[in-house]
């Protein structure tokens, strides 16, 4: 492989130009071969909103993990999984 602004002889690997360091074209950028990964509830595997469900495919996990996960977090004194699970379920997009 060829240089496409000095000319330099490259391997077929190289990524960069040892002479003048331009990309080459020969990986994608890493940014477009990832999708984006987003936040949303998931109605088609809800028990009650979803939001255990979109949490546990967020994460990358097992969805029965993520609702022993919350039902640890209801029975906490201050609430703060049933205040979260709420506000979840109003701000979360439906899919």
């Amino acid at each position: 492989m060829f240089c496409t602004q000095c000319g330099t002889h490259l391997a077929d690997d190289a990524q960069y130009c040892t002479n003048c360091g331009r990309p080459t074209g020969a990986a994608p950028e890493p940014y477009l071969t990832i999708p984006p990964r987003r936040l949303q509830r998931i109605r088609d595997r809800k028990k009650i909103a979803g939001v255990c469900a979109g949490f546990a495919d967020y994460f990358g996990m097992d969805v029965t993990l993520m609702r022993l996960i919350w039902v640890g977090l209801l029975i906490m004194p201050p609430y703060i999984g049933l205040i979260a699970y709420i506000v979840s379920w109003v701000v979360l997009p439906k899919v």
